[in-house]
């Protein structure tokens, strides 16, 4: 585990600014008859605007900007002339590299008439990040706020993909530790003051399981159904958390 300074902090709240301003654009331009790869170049173009760069982009040749994942897919999928219709559910996972720093966050979008089934599990895989957020203070374990997210989940009825997970986060995309979204309270690495991590709940309308695709990035549920993703990045203060990417 990396442990920021203070400077390293304040680059992590720039770069989470970043995000957050591209997640904005998306969350306005979203609407029956775009496509996925519109969505893209939204968010590509508010990145950039904003003198950060898209970090998903070239990554292990990744081709795009931000991963836009549609109903039963649920992180990792790839822009393309898919078009939105009313009644979907659109994930949107942005990474974005700024002066050395990341930032890191997702939101699922309802796009117009969408099931009331789909309106609760978008609200709650944002529920389950806040479960998690109780739990993520400096001596406490990345366990207890696994097992909280997990516990959320499963008691309102929805699968916890096991397959993906959370993470710290810095000047990489990816740093230790692994920050899973099921496991078992007092487990895991102790959370230490300072310590930057991206919490992103994945959870499902049916079964956890999940599938790659030929494509090796687009990530579905076994069981086609449906699936949510709410991600921040956060840092681990003595107090609680400090949430980045609101």
């Amino acid at each position: 585990m990396i442990v920021k300074t203070d400077k390293d902090r304040e680059g992590m709240r720039a770069a989470s600014k970043v995000v957050k301003a591209a997640l904005d654009a998306a969350a306005a331009f979203i609407r029956p008859g775009v496509t996925t790869l519109d969505i893209d170049a939204v968010v590509e173009e508010a990145i950039r605007k904003a003198g950060g760069t898209p970090s998903s982009k070239g990554f292990h040749g990744y081709p795009n900007a931000s991963c836009i994942s549609v109903n039963d897919v649920v992180v990792h999928g790839i822009p393309s002339l898919q078009t939105v219709k009313s009644g979907d559910i659109v994930s949107v996972d942005i990474t974005v590299l700024l002066n050395g720093y990341q930032g890191d966050a997702a939101r699922t979008f309802a796009v117009g008439d969408v099931a009331e089934a789909d309106l609760r599990l978008i609200k709650a895989a944002e529920a389950a990040f806040y479960a998690g957020m109780e739990y993520v203070k400096a001596g406490n374990r990345v366990g207890d706020v696994s097992s909280a997210i997990q516990l959320y989940s499963e008691i309102n009825g929805y699968g916890v993909v096991r397959a993906l997970t959370g993470h710290g986060i810095g000047h990489n995309m990816h740093e230790p530790p692994e920050v899973p979204n099921f496991g078992k309270k007092h487990a895991g690495p102790v959370l230490q003051n300072g310590l930057c991590i991206a919490v992103e709940p994945m959870i499902t309308r049916g079964d956890w399981r999940v599938q790659v695709a030929r494509d090796g990035w687009t990530t579905r549920t076994v069981d086609g159904s449906n699936a949510a993703h709410y991600e921040n990045t956060v840092i681990v203060g003595s107090d609680g958390p400090e949430i980045l990417t609101l």
